[in-house]
């Protein structure tokens, strides 16, 4: 695998994985708990489409086909997004979308941290803008997962249902495979396994203010680097892609 074919994956990975997260945000439209979260949550998927349209380009740009962020956004089966599975879960009750937030803003967080030194420009420029972006994602589920999860008996009881119900995506954020070889090699990506400590400090101590229990590493899944997913992103898609698929002509 050649570095330039590599790149392409990993902006695809990092890509898909907002615009999906992103689409789940906008589902949030007008059916937030309170006007201020309905807004809240709307930017936040105002954030992650503009990370995601960001990757999509630059993969089109990389791999030279001409094919555009639309392109990879509405005209790719399941089979072919490599977002993250944690991204893709639906998002239930207020409190199962904090706590899916928390965790996936924790973990891109400490990524674009560490991207920012990435030898490749366009990645470094993206890492430092977007991360302004996710530490008010990451502050914001942050501060919610506290209030529900100290706050009533039955807040406390559901938030941490809602922990114990989607850990077992957790395990797919630090998947690799050769693509992370080849861009690690050059100092392009970084290495999951430095990132996994210190995602694992801000959760605990996120878990830990909020008085939840982590839960035990039991059965975790994993796949999405080989276009394996949950049955959530075949829905997703469904809605996602619908227009453009319907009208494959029309200028979006």
């Amino acid at each position: 695998m050649t570095t330039n074919e590599a790149l392409v994956k990993y902006c695809l990975r990092i890509g898909d994985s907002s615009l999906i997260l992103g689409q789940r945000m906008a589902e949030w439209c007008s059916k937030g708990p309170i006007l201020e979260e309905d807004i809240a949550l709307s930017n936040i998927g105002l954030d992650l489409f503009g990370q995601s349209r960001t990757m999509l380009t630059y993969a089109g740009e990389l791999e030279g086909k001409g094919r555009t962020e639309n392109d990879f956004a509405f005209k790719r089966l399941e089979r072919d997004f490599y977002n993250n599975l944690l991204s893709e879960q639906p998002n239930g009750h207020f409190g199962d979308t904090v706590i899916r937030n928390m965790l996936h803003s924790a973990f891109y967080f400490h990524l674009y941290s560490a991207l920012t030194k990435s030898t490749d420009s366009q990645i470094s420029g993206f890492a430092v803008k977007s991360l302004k972006e996710v530490t008010y994602h990451l502050r914001h589920s942050a501060e919610w997962t506290v209030r529900l999860g100290d706050g009533t008996e039955e807040s406390h009881d559901k938030v941490q249902e809602s922990l114990n119900n989607i850990w077992e995506y957790t395990e797919d954020l630090f998947a690799m495979n050769e693509v992370d070889k080849v861009l690690i090699s050059e100092d392009i990506a970084i290495d999951l396994n430095k990132i996994r400590p210190l995602w694992n400090d801000t959760i605990n101590s996120i878990i830990e203010r909020a008085t939840l229990t982590r839960p035990e590493d039991g059965y975790m899944q994993k796949g999405s680097l080989n276009g394996m997913h949950s049955e959530a992103l075949g829905h997703l898609l469904t809605e996602l892609q619908f227009l453009p698929r319907a009208y494959p002509q029309d200028k979006w």
